[in-house]
């Protein structure tokens, strides 16, 4: 029988230890293919971030990539550039993995074909937008955000309407998604159904954030730059007034000089009307007005093409519809600092939202205009000025006048009570997109086979200015190609007598180139009665016109009542250049009260 020295051979290390019930070189094995696994998915899971493989396919190098080439996100003055996966793919690998596993069904389209046209994709193509909508409000525009922080925006390097909405942004809880579409590939928002966009913008309680201290103290920095340059220029601007109107006094006196040597009596008098008149002096319609004791405002009318109230309010067409309409924001809220960029693009038809399909060569976007406002017991005065720009012809009107009787008409409009959004938007509530002009012009034909309808507006071959209020429906979206607005649906004239008793109008006064007036109202239609209003218009040598004019202030049927203690909301159009219809120039919702300093127009006691 044989015998052993009765111990074992030791087995090798890597055997000896276990760990989890494996062996040790078990657990090295697998530790070191994991590292080469997830070296090679990670690696492979990157490649498809890239601009390159993003490209790969036809469909993204032929349709989309070619729209993104040359934006913002592709070039800029920063030097850095976002690639597809910047704004597509999450950073964090939690989401990132979600997003690949969905993005396999990118890859199954991409097997059968259903986007490998054209043609596919574009009628494919808003669907595909509206699922990064969805996907990018639901993250609160994570993917935007990593670049684009609420915390490193400064409003001193913004434009005012961006700096504002940036501002109702975090305070309301919208996200980047809402108003930022097509900035790297066509927008599509105009495709897209207004009850979805809608749905899709509103705001997200759990968006709301804290406004960040930075944020307000560069806000405070520019609009206290913003109020220097303007104290500047308006400073510039009355000092070149005054040298202007002191020179028009040298001459005149001079002429009055030279006719008194010739002439005597009342020779200096009819030589002053011959010179030009005294376009300041306030003439007899404001005889007991010192106007140089009232402080005058600036006002910034400029030239709104056929933006129509229907317009401002569907999101496809205008951008800030949401915030005017859900928001209660006024027109000025984001305009008021860009009336000249915004006027100077309509004017000559270079606008996205082409508003002017029939540009005037020559015609300003713009006009600088300042009003001066007084009272006494029982009537309100104003006197409005502005520089008269010579003539530019309207290449669509024989003779290149549109209204060849009068060179200049000025209207006033007050907002009465009742109507929608009219503290927000002015006399912007009157102008809709059937009117003279507009876009959805019924013409005269379908004016004259209304009938009844044309009879009770007043109508002949144009259809005026008038509040949603009179009608019975009002067409904004435009649902099946329907024309917008309500010119043929009005209410019945009982109802229409009920609003005008109880306010819901227009106060309306216009001034002709002559210095005659109108009194009246708009509600159904533009409604011209006997109301009382005195008014004179004249342009002086220095180039410049000044309308003045006045009305009782309590007024009568029509007039919205002025009183001590309110502030209303008023509208300002000039029409300059034998201009007529929307041709003209208008301001945004300014407000006006008596003896206020808050409001943009003060009417001062005198």
């Amino acid at each position: 029988m044989s015998q052993t020295n009765g111990s074992d051979p030791k087995k090798p290390i890597w055997r000896r230890y276990v760990l989890w019930g494996m062996p040790l070189a078990g657990i090295a094995g697998i530790f070191v293919a994991g590292i080469i696994f997830w070296g090679g998915f990670n690696t492979a899971m990157e490649a498809t971030n890239t601009k390159d493989f993003c490209i790969s396919c036809h469909e993204m190098e032929d349709f989309v990539y070619q729209e993104y080439k040359g934006t913002i996100h592709d070039v800029n003055r920063s030097g850095v550039g976002a690639v597809c996966s910047d704004c597509h793919v999450p950073k964090d690998w939690t989401h990132k993995m979600i997003r690949k596993i969905k993005a396999s069904k990118e890859l199954w389209g991409k097997l059968v074909g259903t986007i490998n046209t054209e043609e596919k994709f574009e009628a494919k193509r808003l669907h595909l937008a509206m699922n990064e909508w969805e996907r990018m409000k639901n993250s609160d525009s994570r993917e935007c955000r990593n670049c684009h922080h609420f915390d490193s925006m400064m409003p001193e390097f913004q434009a005012p309407r961006a700096r504002q909405q940036h501002l109702n942004a975090m305070e309301t809880g919208q996200t980047c998604i809402d108003c930022h579409k097509g900035i790297a590939h066509s927008d599509l928002r105009d495709r897209a159904d207004e009850e979805y966009l809608e749905a899709l913008e509103a705001p997200r309680p759990e968006f709301i954030r804290e406004i960040p201290q930075a944020y307000l103290e560069s806000l405070a920095r520019v609009e206290a730059k913003e109020a220097e340059e303007e104290a500047a220029r308006k400073a510039e601007a009355e000092a070149a007034q005054a040298r202007v109107a002191a020179a028009v006094d040298a001459a005149r006196a001079d002429e009055r000089a030279k006719v008194e040597a010739e002439m005597a009596g009342t020779a200096t008098e009819s030589a002053a009307g011959e010179t030009g008149g005294a376009a300041s002096a306030g003439g007899t319609v404001a005889a007991n007005i010192d106007w140089d004791a009232v402080a005058s405002a600036d006002m910034t009318l400029f030239y709104p093409g056929q933006a129509s109230f229907e317009w401002v309010q569907n999101g496809r067409s205008h951008g800030g519809a949401r915030p005017l309409t859900k928001g209660g924001d006024q027109c000025s809220t984001c305009h008021a600092k860009e009336l000249e960029m915004i006027g100077n693009k309509i004017v000559t038809g270079s606008d996205d939202g082409g508003l002017e399909p029939t540009p005037i060569p020559g015609k300003r976007g713009t006009i600088n205009a300042t009003i001066k406002a007084a009272h006494d017991d029982e009537n309100v005065y104003f006197r409005l000025q502005w520089m008269d720009a010579g003539h530019n012809p309207v290449p669509f009107v024989d003779g290149g006048k549109m209204d060849p009787d009068n060179q200049i008409k000025v209207g006033m409009m007050i907002t009465g009570t009742g109507i929608e959004m009219g503290e927000q938007v002015g006399c912007w509530a009157t102008c809709h997109a059937d009117n003279t002009y507009m876009p959805f012009d019924p013409g005269a034909d379908a004016i004259a086979a209304s009938g009844d309808i044309a009879t009770q507006l007043h109508a002949d071959k144009t259809i005026t200015k008038y509040l949603a209020e009179s009608r019975t429906e009002i067409e904004l979206r435009g649902r099946n190609d329907a024309p917008l607005g309500g010119w043929d649906k009005p209410k019945e004239a009982a109802e229409i007598d009920q609003l005008l008793a109880d306010g819901t109008f227009m106060d309306l006064m216009r001034v002709y180139a002559d210095g005659s007036a109108e009194n009246g109202y708009l509600l159904e239609r533009r409604v011209v009665n006997e109301g009382e209003m005195a008014a004179e218009a004249s342009l002086g040598a220095d180039g410049m016109w000044t309308v003045t004019f006045s009305r009782p202030l309590a007024g009568g049927e029509g007039d919205v009542a002025l009183e001590a203690g309110q502030t209303y909301t008023v509208g300002f159009a000039i029409h300059d250049d034998f201009a007529a219809a929307r041709f003209h120039h208008v301001t945004l919702n300014t407000s006006l009260a008596l003896d206020n300093a808050e409001a943009t127009i003060n009417v001062v006691k005198q």
